[in-house]
């Protein structure tokens, strides 16, 4: 897998995403670095997909901005933004009986127009996301006769055949068991690897620290930590999102953060072993 181009820069500046009158992303300031796995947690309702929809420009900003490479994500032309920011969204749905390759096809698309019809470079492109997802034994599936991890991997195959350095993942293992999880966040290793920047949203705090380079903690809108895992998440970080006090170890390979002893906060009642981790 080789990169195709240098990673964009995405920042929001004074953004505020609201539903109606209702702020739920409230003058966030933020920076992604390039080329890493940025992870966006948060209790629910804090504003985590909605902050991932504004940087795609799926919701418009109330006030403020999101800038890719410096320049309002706004103003850009669709072709254009497509071709350099490729959002996967949670719940992706595709017509019975596509196979994995017809689904990578169609991340060419913004390539396509009515002087540029499929070329051997849309086709090197798709060959590359098939072998990079480790799909290129499957290119000729049906999705529904695939595991939950492998039509993961080939929804995450069609963003990286549209070629652009930027991927936004909202819960790419949302439902999927630890072995399919880890099939997934390897492929996102793999990509930051090669120089494209991945925001995803996660739910598990303990994944989220384990496989994200930097993380940013979102509570009622606002942005309350960012940095690298082992830097920013603490136990009063943790009672501040969740409620629960816990006991932070940490892994000993990686090195990261890792949730022990919870208990809901305030109490001395301890529910290790029945409750996770999860947002």
């Amino acid at each position: 897998m080789t990169s195709d181009e240098p990673s964009a820069a995405l920042s929001a500046c004074d953004l505020t995403l609201a539903y109606g009158r209702t702020p739920v992303i409230d003058g966030l300031e933020l920076s992604l670095p390039r080329g890493q796995v940025t992870a966006i947690v948060g209790p629910n309702g804090c504003g985590k997909s909605t902050l991932l929809a504004g940087l795609a420009r799926l919701h418009a900003p109330q006030a403020g901005a999101v800038l890719l490479d410096g320049r309002d994500i706004q103003r850009l032309p669709a072709r254009e933004l497509a071709r350099r920011l490729a959002l996967l969204p949670q719940e992706a749905s595709a017509p019975e009986g596509l196979t994995v390759g017809d689904l990578v096809r169609f991340g060419r698309q913004p390539h396509q127009g009515w002087l540029r019809q499929w070329s051997a470079d849309d086709q090197r492109a798709v060959e590359h996301a098939l072998a990079a997802a480790g799909l290129e034994p499957l290119a000729e599936r049906a999705l529904d006769t695939l595991s939950g991890g492998q039509r993961q991997r080939a929804w995450i195959a069609m963003t990286i055949a549209q070629q652009t350095p930027l991927l936004l993942l909202d819960e790419p293992t949302s439902a999927l068991d630890l072995g399919h999880q880890v099939e997934v966040f390897d492929l996102v290793r793999r990509l930051a690897a090669v120089g494209r920047t991945v925001v995803m949203v996660l739910h598990d705090l303990t994944s989220a620290s384990r496989y994200a380079d930097h993380l940013l903690a979102l509570y009622e809108g606002r942005l309350v930590a960012a940095g690298p895992p082992r830097e920013v998440v603490t136990e009063a970080l943790v009672r501040r999102l969740y409620g629960i006090d816990c006991t932070l170890v940490r892994d000993p390979v990686s090195g990261a953060p890792l949730l022990a002893d919870l208990r809901r906060a305030g109490t001395g009642h301890r529910e290790t072993g029945r409750r996770h981790s999860r947002a």
